[in-house]
């Protein structure tokens, strides 16, 4: 079987063992994800992107939506492996190997829903607080409001992912730059059967692709943004291939019950309503 994942794995003596250790989605008859068919996007353009770093290795993406807290992916929690102290957030970069307007933050505690399942990837969804607030600035560090509708979306919406995972689909290292790349909604049953039900694309997930330019999430874009029509809708899932029309990139759907979960663990780890959710 392939990996349905879209992290990136890296060596290192202090990894190795949260790397072994670490789950992977699996997919009968599926392929991987990054994004392949995209484009560099202007700096700075997406200020609220967040790089997740294993002792500075990029492994994920994630979404500032308020100045402590990132969304992500849950099944990125599996990579980051037992200990928080050699995970960090960052913040305002465009170039991975350059640390001008960035920040880096620690990790102060992962928040998982109780029903994330990494065997049917239900709710594969996970916020972070971070050790303290960043600074928001006009130019590189913002926060993205989640929608709040969590109403579907149509059959052909054209939407946008952003992410520095690989670029190609066999590669194996992190793009430098932020690339982005349009993909549009697939029909939720066409989906489910070009994956075989496995595992079943649910209410709660949405299908992506580009056919035409073969543009795809792919490895180390996990944890990224789903755009439609500039409203942060999911984020990036699985899948297997890069690229592949009859393997598209699966996302979470933000419904109400996803929105209704955000809402609740920020109120209550933050002691405030005001939740970075329009």
């Amino acid at each position: 079987m392939e990996r349905f994942n879209r992290i990136i794995r890296f060596g290192g003596p202090l990894l190795q063992t949260a790397l072994l250790i670490a789950s992977v989605w699996k997919l009968a008859a599926c392929s991987e994800v990054t994004i392949v068919g995209g484009h560099e996007v202007k700096p700075h353009s997406r200020p609220w992107m967040v790089s997740l770093q294993v002792k500075n290795n990029h492994v994920c993406g994630g979404t500032l939506i308020r100045d402590q807290w990132v969304l992500t992916a849950a099944h990125c929690k599996g990579v980051f492996g037992e200990s928080k102290k050699f995970v960090e957030a960052v913040l305002g970069a465009h170039s991975l190997t350059s640390s001008k307007n960035t920040q880096r933050v620690g990790i102060e505690e992962y928040y998982v829903p109780g029903t994330y399942s990494d065997r049917t990837k239900e709710d594969d969804i996970m916020l972070i607080k971070l050790k303290m607030k960043v600074k928001i600035n006009s130019k590189a560090v913002k926060v993205k409001e989640v929608s709040k509708s969590g109403k579907d979306l149509q059959v052909g919406t054209q939407c946008h992912v952003t992410g520095w995972g690989v670029v190609s689909a066999t590669g194996s290292m992190p793009s430098d730059t932020l690339q982005g790349a349009e993909v549009d909604i697939l029909d939720r049953k066409l989906c489910d059967c070009f994956y075989n039900r496995n595992p079943v694309i649910t209410q709660d997930m949405l299908c992506a692709s580009n056919n035409k330019r073969q543009a795809d999430a792919c490895k180390g874009d996990s944890g990224g943004p789903l755009e439609c029509k500039k409203a942060f809708v999911g984020l990036v899932s699985g899948g297997l291939g890069c690229g592949n029309p009859k393997k598209p990139g699966v996302y979470t759907r933000f419904s109400k019950r996803h929105l209704d979960w955000i809402h609740k663990i920020i109120k209550h780890q933050s002691n405030t309503t005001n939740v970075g959710i329009l």
